[in-house]
């Protein structure tokens, strides 16, 4: 194996894959954007599926659920295609009591200045679904922009995550204390990087706590340096910084970040020096500041052939996005944009030894 496909990293002691969906001939062989989330004892993953291109007209939120994520259930219907525009995967949440489902409308395309939003569906059951309804800000406006998927909280209950916002993709950190994640919303104060069109230069952003309490949201550089932008906060998430460059590689791609039970803080990603989508690594650090452990998740001599075409299909793992639950780390991704696999890695094969 060449040292580029791994980076040199050996693989996380004790990781396991397993296939969520395999696309399918002829109905569902584009499926991409996946998110996790543990409610009332299971595994929940969402994604969005459509016949054969990226963003397609036929374009629908998919759901299944496992009991200890090795086995999926068949996929059940979140969202059907639209009559106008797109619906894609926004993530969840829950506030233990419900399972709250973001759904993502763009009413023509994905960074196109027409207003996108963010509608939600909530159970109790994990079974039987709300009508999708509006989330909603502090001043009791519906929420504009799409919501990203990266959605947890602090330890004090305030929950955190990023909007993108219309005209096109102006992405901001957004925060709420509503237990449910469905009001409150409020804008935290960052200024973005300069940038040219609709589109800021920080996307796709996650977020985890440092070992002195700070706040770090990690951005997707569109400007293609393949270096991470960062943006640090000292208040629970109300102002940030001006996002600087780090020298964290990044394939340009959207990335998950977190900390452990122990506060050993995460990145997910793929760290190449171009747009490829592998190797899968998780990098770890004790501070979040110096990330100097990694580990081999997923490497191009574990890639399958991508077996259809379709528009903005790609190799690798893409779109990472992960979950601590039950002395698991879980990290869900789209293999070559076709399957939806996820790879667990016993946290205790992550604590750095005494």
């Amino acid at each position: 194996m060449r040292e580029r496909d791994t980076l040199g990293r050996s693989r996380a002691e004790g990781a396991e894959t397993y296939t969520v969906f395999r696309a399918e001939e002829g109905s569902a062989q584009y499926n991409h954007a996946a998110v996790l989330i543990g409610f009332n004892g299971q595994l929940y993953a969402m994604w969005q599926s459509s016949l054969q291109d990226e963003d397609a007209a036929d374009t629908r939120v998919l759901y299944s659920v496992s009991d200890d994520g090795t086995e999926w259930s068949a996929p059940a219907l979140l969202s059907a295609p639209l009559e106008q525009g797109i619906m894609t995967s926004g993530g969840w949440w829950t506030d233990g009591e419900k399972l709250i489902a973001y759904l993502l409308v763009w009413p023509e395309r994905p960074g196109s200045p027409d207003h996108s939003y963010t509608l939600y569906r909530a159970s109790t059951d994990g079974q039987t679904w709300s009508e999708p309804k509006a989330v909603m800000r502090k001043d009791g406006t519906a929420l504009s922009g799409v919501i990203e998927q990266d959605m947890r909280a602090l330890p004090d209950g305030r929950i955190l995550t990023a909007v993108h916002e219309p005209p096109g993709l102006i992405v901001s950190p957004y925060y709420t204390d509503d237990p449910s994640g469905i009001s409150g919303w409020t804008k935290g104060q960052m200024s973005n990087l300069p940038h040219e069109g609709l589109v800021s230069r920080e996307l796709e952003p996650s977020w985890y706590r440092r070992a002195d309490g700070a706040l770090v949201m990690t951005f997707r550089d569109q400007a293609s340096s393949h270096l991470k932008l960062a943006s640090l906060s000292r208040d629970r998430g109300e102002s940030w910084t001006t996002p600087v460059l780090t020298n964290f590689p990044d394939s340009r791609s959207k990335q998950s970040a977190g900390n452990l039970p122990n506060g050993t803080a995460f990145q997910v990603n793929n760290p190449s020096t171009d747009k490829t989508r592998l190797p899968l690594v998780l990098t770890l650090s004790e501070d979040g500041v110096l990330f100097d452990r990694a580990f081999l998740l997923r490497s191009r001599e574990d890639l399958p052939p991508q077996r259809y075409e379709g528009k903005y299909k790609r190799e690798g793992y893409s779109y990472p996005k992960s979950l601590v639950q039950d002395g698991w780390l879980y990290v869900a991704y789209a293999t070559n944009k076709e399957d939806i696999e996820i790879t667990r890695v016993p946290i205790s094969s992550l604590t750095t030894p005494n």
